[in-house]
């Protein structure tokens, strides 16, 4: 048995703003994937997946009925036959590992599911999105349920505001051009759920709210609406702002031995760095205007592209 792929995913713009209803916009990146799967002779690392979908499946149990309804025998079938995710996506990472997980255990096991081919309205994505929010809080604590909704439609994601989402089409890609979106590798694995609850802590303290949405949601959204438009000129000078209000302000997420690199980028321009995720560890995300200078810049550091213009 071998199920369908399912993609990682990227949040270009939107890491913590769309808790406070800033603007978001997620991408598949077809680059790490993961497929439920059962073999004769399961790996310890498979044997420790399927435990974990022991627990996973009955927590699915208890979930609303009135929101969504799995066909819990045939998951308990599967789970007890030593089924697991095979997934190359890198866990802490910040692209999405358990949003994967989820869409193709929602994909599988869910009655009346909504599918990809059919019309989907606003109703149905926010219902998909309530629906896998509800889900990959057994992972995280809280989840806003973008990354499994990425994962499980392959479709970039606009986030306009919380109730308010839709399948977006992005600038196609320039194979040739200067310009990149790419990955820098921490080489720490990040975890969510305390960088969530050291932002909530700093939510309490007004200073960082007003920078919040005076700041960081101003910046957040005028990147989302620089990058969909097209217009890289305005999408660097707005990356630039978001990278020095995140320097200033969010530190505990930023793997100590990258404030160097950060503030290097916004000095020389060569690059600009920000969070890729809740932070903490995993990828950095990084925008340039010139791939090049940028590989130069950072060299030694382990950096892959996910987008050219």
């Amino acid at each position: 048995m071998k199920g369908p792929l399912f993609y990682s995913k990227i949040l270009l713009f939107g890491e913590y703003g769309i808790i406070k209803d800033s603007k978001g916009l997620s991408i598949p990146y077809n680059f790490y994937n993961g497929a439920l799967k059962k073999d004769e002779n399961p790996t310890e690392e498979a044997l420790k997946s399927n435990e974990s979908l022991k627990r996973f499946a009955t927590y699915l149990k208890g979930l609303d009925k009135d929101l969504v309804i799995f066909n819990s025998n045939r998951l308990q079938k599967d789970v007890d036959a030593g089924m697991y995710f095979d997934s190359s996506i890198p866990q802490g990472y910040g692209v999405g590992s358990s949003g994967a997980l989820v869409a193709a255990i929602y994909d599988k096991y869910a009655s009346d599911k909504i599918t990809v081919l059919e019309n989907l309205t606003r109703e149905k994505l926010l219902r998909l999105k309530t629906i896998f929010s509800e889900m990959e809080s057994f992972y995280h604590g809280k989840s806003s349920g973008l990354d499994p909704l990425n994962s499980y439609l392959s479709l970039p994601i606009l986030i306009n505001s919380k109730d308010n989402i839709e399948a977006t089409g992005i600038p196609s890609q320039k194979a040739e051009g200067k310009g990149a979106v790419f990955l820098l590798d921490s080489g720490i694995v990040g975890e969510t759920a305390p960088m969530v609850s050291i932002f909530m802590e700093s939510m309490k303290n007004e200073g960082f709210r007003s920078m919040l949405k005076d700041q960081f949601i101003k910046h957040t959204d005028a990147c989302v609406d620089d990058f969909l438009k097209g217009d890289m000129k305005s999408l660097f000078k707005n990356t630039k702002q978001l990278s020095k209000v995140v320097l200033n302000n969010f530190k505990p997420m930023i793997p100590v031995q990258f404030h160097e690199l950060w503030k290097k980028g916004l000095d020389t321009n060569d690059y600009y760095l920000k969070l890729c995720g809740s932070g903490g560890g995993g990828y950095i995300l990084g925008f340039t205007e010139n791939i090049d200078k940028a590989r130069e810049a950072l060299k030694g550091q382990k950096l892959e592209v996910v987008y050219n213009f």
